[in-house]
């Protein structure tokens, strides 16, 4: 049976081979080939890939990555859809799973949702559920420099706390958009802020995400 990383691999390859390697993302700065080149890079080079948390490791990161997004685009596409090779552990069905779900889906909004035609994506109720389940264990940590209290909602009142402080703003959506809003894409989510529209600013302008 599918899991839902390998639909969102797929689809995501899918994404990046339309839009072409000179497309804008939601990624500051990225392009679709530099994103494509992250892709890669994190699953195919953990000698580098330690560069996405550790600052140590970030140069190094930064020129693999360079030479990654210099491969033929297309090649970088063939890479993703393929998957990992069997020696890493992004090869094992749970750890693909675990890693790259809730990664492989923000990805692929970040080339849907930076084009200007782009219209929301009903999500399945299952793929839903996991989405939330995730944000529940990962709340704190992707909301740790939120600068204001921090609690999630969805429609059916479920809540998760993201950042404990005061004043508090409650972000009300459905899992998928609040995936993005705490992940740092707080301009492209789909939800309702409630609380001081002082606090509501910040929680918008707030460095989220790991």
């Amino acid at each position: 049976m599918s899991t839902h990383a390998k639909r969102e691999r797929l689809l995501l390859a899918d994404l990046l081979e339309a839009a072409g390697p000179d497309a804008l993302t939601l990624c500051d700065g990225w392009k679709t080939r530099d994103l494509a080149a992250h892709v890669v890079v994190r699953e195919r080079r953990l000698d580098a890939a330690g560069g996405i948390v550790l600052g140590a490791l970030k140069g190094r990161l930064e020129r693999v990555q360079a030479e990654f997004a210099s491969k033929p685009y297309e090649e970088l596409i063939q890479l993703i859809r393929t998957g990992p090779p069997k020696f890493s552990p992004y090869a094992l069905k749970q750890v693909d799973e675990g890693a790259n779900a809730v990664e492989f889906y923000v990805h692929a909004e970040d080339v849907r949702r930076a084009q200007p035609d782009w219209t929301p994506r009903e999500l399945d109720p299952v793929f839903s559920d996991t989405l939330w389940r995730r944000l529940e264990k990962a709340a704190r940590l992707v909301g740790r420099k939120s600068p204001v209290g921090l609690v999630l909602r969805r429609p059916d009142g479920q809540t998760a706390v993201a950042h404990r402080g005061a004043p508090v703003v409650t972000v009300t959506g459905e899992p998928g958009e609040l995936t993005l809003f705490v992940y740092g894409r707080q301009d492209a989510a789909k939800v309702e802020l409630e609380g001081d529209k002082d606090a509501s600013a910040k929680a918008l302008e707030a460095k989220l995400g790991l």
